[in-house]
């Protein structure tokens, strides 16, 4: 959870601080559940103090969503808007969603769902709505793209939905295999390769 532009040797605020130290503690400590006790240890203040700045465990877990939301479609809102070229768009998409992943393994745990595990069921449907999202956005510039396609038929509704939702389950497979491999297969390892048969198929050449 680094920002560009942030002076190193500033004080960190302590809602910061907070939600650093979960994103550290999820990543070091996989499969395990992350206590407020043992988080306030971390931080080395009270509980209590962890409380006057989120209401809950749960509202930790909201803002870490939150940030991953804002990060990611901050970005693909300026991909879309920069750059002409739908394939481009959709390559640069989904590379976004592959880096945040990498970059941030302890918020991964939690937009698949690993770290929500006895958390609250609304934290699960935020997640959701995320990928939902990111989906939706795939559709779009797909649909957009319309007669630029080698094919000619990706406009179509279902070619669109089919294509979107292949990519999506490609982005989440990556996800889920760099948390399962205890962070060690990162999600770009090996992308450039698996994107260009990929990028095949969106041309309308993967079939011969």
């Amino acid at each position: 959870m680094t920002e560009a532009g942030v002076d190193a040797a500033a004080p960190v605020p302590r809602r910061r601080q907070i939600l650093e130290a979960l994103a550290r503690e999820l990543e070091s400590r996989p499969g395990a559940r992350v206590t407020t006790a043992r988080l306030a240890e971390v931080v080395g203040v009270s509980e209590a103090a962890l409380y006057r700045h989120f209401s809950s465990k749960a509202r930790m877990f909201e803002a870490l969503i939150e940030f991953a939301e804002e990060s990611v479609f901050g970005t693909l809102g300026r991909i879309v808007r920069e750059e002409p070229a739908p394939i481009e768009r959709v390559a640069y998409c989904t590379r976004v969603l592959l880096m945040f992943s990498e970059r941030n393994p302890g918020i991964t745990r939690v937009l698949l769902g690993d770290a929500l595990v006895g958390e609250n069921d609304a934290l699960r449907r935020r997640v959701d709505q995320l990928f939902e999202r990111v989906e939706t956005q795939l559709r779009q510039i797909l649909r957009e793209g319309g007669s630029d396609w080698v094919s000619g038929t990706v406009a179509e509704s279902a070619t669109v939905n089919a294509l979107a939702a292949l990519l999506l389950g490609v982005i989440e497979g990556r996800m889920r295999r760099y948390v399962r491999s205890g962070f060690a297969r990162r999600p770009l390892e090996g992308w450039e390769a698996q994107w260009s048969m990929l990028r095949l198929l969106f041309e309308g050449r993967g079939g011969g």
